[in-house]
């Protein structure tokens, strides 16, 4: 069972970014599915390093379009992507390093962070490049 569904409900009204949400709940879940399968180090390194890859440029094509839409909250939406970005980084660096911190209670920060951001930041954005004309 994955560890979490895309949903309708999940959605802003942004193609792009609903694309790009939908492939970070397909990554999440590969990587969720490396770890109750007991892949090794290299394969869960790689599949972490690829959630945190496309995290970064999901994160970039957000922080475009709040700068090509002047969106009010630009500042302390991009600053709730660096807060995740440095705690990921740190995980995988740690990772890296041999320390075990892949466990269920990271799967579940990383989904709960991702489904709130989602519901809660994304949701507002949403409506805001709709009215600018961007779906």
């Amino acid at each position: 069972m994955a560890l979490m569904a895309w949903s309708d409900q999940l959605s802003v009204n942004v193609a792009q970014v609903d694309s790009q949400h939908q492939k970070l709940v397909e990554l999440l879940n590969n990587f969720h599915d490396a770890m109750k399968q007991g892949k090794g180090k290299e394969a869960m390194g790689q599949t972490f390093s690829e959630l945190l890859n496309y995290t970064v440029y999901h994160f970039g094509t957000e922080e475009e379009y709040f700068k090509k839409y002047a969106y009010p909250a630009f500042a302390a939406h991009k600053k709730e992507h660096e807060a995740l970005t440095k705690q990921a980084t740190d995980l995988s660096e740690r990772y890296s390093r041999g320390e075990a911190v892949i466990s269920a209670d990271t799967m579940t920060f990383l989904k709960n962070w991702l489904h709130d951001h989602i519901m809660g930041s994304d949701k507002k954005f949403g409506p805001f490049l709709n009215a600018k004309g961007v779906h």
